[in-house]
């Protein structure tokens, strides 16, 4: 009977030591409120027909956007829409993810902090880049300015997989 205690407490401990350094290896959950330093509200979302009403408003907002230098080099789970930028013909290998469909295509970007350039070599399937994607992959904090928008963030993806 002692034999068997002291196997469940070694395999108890054995199991301690072990899960802590798996979760250390998983990539967090992460919304995008938490790309946005507290106290700053990005601008309103707003519909293609109010730019189409005031077409000088239809570029992308607050440029200098304040990003959140804490999540530079950690590895993150976000969710978000693609908006294609490099690829071939099969597949996408280098997009902006960004939280809500038609942003940078149908409106305006979101501010800098509000989109995540992503490279992604393996990459992704075109008809996959059409819903929302669930992106997996380590964060920095880099500013980029590109043709499309100024993004806050880059991101190379371990991987990219189906929302739904």
């Amino acid at each position: 009977m002692i034999k068997l205690r002291q196997y469940v407490a070694l395999l108890l401990v054995g199991l301690a030591v072990i899960a802590p350094a798996s979760a250390a290896d998983d990539y967090v959950n992460t919304q995008w409120k938490e790309l946005v330093p507290p106290g700053y509200k990005p601008p309103p979302v707003r519909s293609q027909a109010f730019y189409d009403a005031n077409p000088e408003l239809a570029n992308q907002p607050e440029l200098d956007a304040p990003m959140v230098a804490e999540l530079d080099g950690k590895k993150i789970k976000i969710p978000g829409y693609v908006v294609q930028l490099e690829g071939d013909a099969e597949k996408v290998t280098q997009f902006l993810l960004v939280p809500y469909f038609g942003a940078c295509v149908h409106v305006p970007p979101p501010p800098p902090n509000q989109i995540v350039l992503v490279d992604f070599a393996e990459g992704v399937k075109y008809e996959d880049t059409f819903d929302a994607v669930w992106v997996e992959g380590v964060i920095k904090v880099e500013r980029v300015e590109g043709d499309v928008a100024v993004v806050g963030y880059r991101m190379t993806a371990a991987t990219v997989t189906p929302y739904y």
